[in-house]
């Protein structure tokens, strides 16, 4: 990794740790979960209780989706973003929400805790620079083709306007694999951690697309050394306008956050 100044391992004493309110990541597993959409009041709110109860520390939810077709639900924009902030004070958790446009990200920070940065808009320089500007924290999520230098370096682009607070996210890379939506690259953790500081969480939702693959996905990422994890959750799976199939319910995440709690102790102990 010869280009990566900042965020290369020895850019800094010890790893980086992004606090946001009492949430450490990076220092703590942190579990951030949600909807995929925002889709009305009522249903983020009952999202967001449903995983406050299970454990988890920070409530996603998106309000702009980027989606494949034109003609997919895209998100409800301010209205939603309004939704999922209510809700978040409502259960006491901070949000994380993708932001797609440059010139909305000084307003969308009026209301995310954390902004995302999608797959699809890992290599949107000119959008790197302005959440790197921001200087709230970012999640920046792994392209569906990229390579780990090039991703890397997308990182470098926030830290270099001054921004030191950058979460990695993988969520699984493109192959010649049909079977699940993407290829989750769990190898992609340890290699973060061999050259870089920064933490790293996985997206098994987005990685599989299967709900029956999340759960052992999330624990193989436990056990990959992984920093958290981000995981669609819906109060009514069925009833999503988005990635309904992926999305688990509030025992489903409850039952989820247990299983890794369990984990995670184990390997303390060894």
């Amino acid at each position: 990794m010869k280009n990566l100044k900042l965020a290369a391992k020895s850019a800094k004493e010890g790893k980086t740790v992004v606090e946001v309110g009492d949430v450490r990541i990076g220092d703590e597993f942190v579990v951030i979960a949600g909807p995929c959409s925002v889709e009305s009041e009522q249903q983020v709110l009952e999202s967001a209780i449903a995983v406050k109860e299970a454990g988890a520390k920070v409530l996603r939810g998106g309000a702009f989706k980027p989606r494949t077709s034109p003609y997919a639900f895209q998100g409800l924009g301010l209205k939603g973003l309004k939704f999922l902030k209510k809700a978040g004070n409502e259960v006491g958790l901070p949000i994380i929400t993708e932001v797609i446009d440059p010139r909305d990200v000084s307003w969308v920070c009026e209301y995310a805790d954390i902004v995302q940065i999608g797959a699809r808009n890992m290599q949107n320089f000119s959008l790197l620079q302005e959440v790197g500007k921001a200087g709230k924290p970012v999640l920046l999520k792994r392209g569906m083709y990229s390579t780990i230098a090039e991703w890397l370096n997308c990182a470098e682009y926030i830290l270099a306007e001054g921004n030191p607070n950058v979460i990695l996210c993988e969520r699984g890379i493109r192959t010649f694999e049909t079977y699940t939506r993407n290829t989750l690259d769990l190898s992609a953790i340890p290699s973060v951690k061999e050259v870089s500081h920064l933490p790293i969480v996985v997206d098994p939702s987005h990685a599989t697309g299967k709900l029956s693959l999340v759960e052992p996905m999330s624990l193989a990422a436990v056990a990959a050394g992984a920093d958290g994890l981000i995981i669609e959750v819906h109060a009514n799976p069925c009833e999503a306008l988005c990635d309904g199939a992926q999305s688990l319910d509030g025992p489903g995440i409850k039952q989820l956050i247990e299983k890794v709690n369990k984990l995670n102790a184990a390997y303390k102990a060894l």
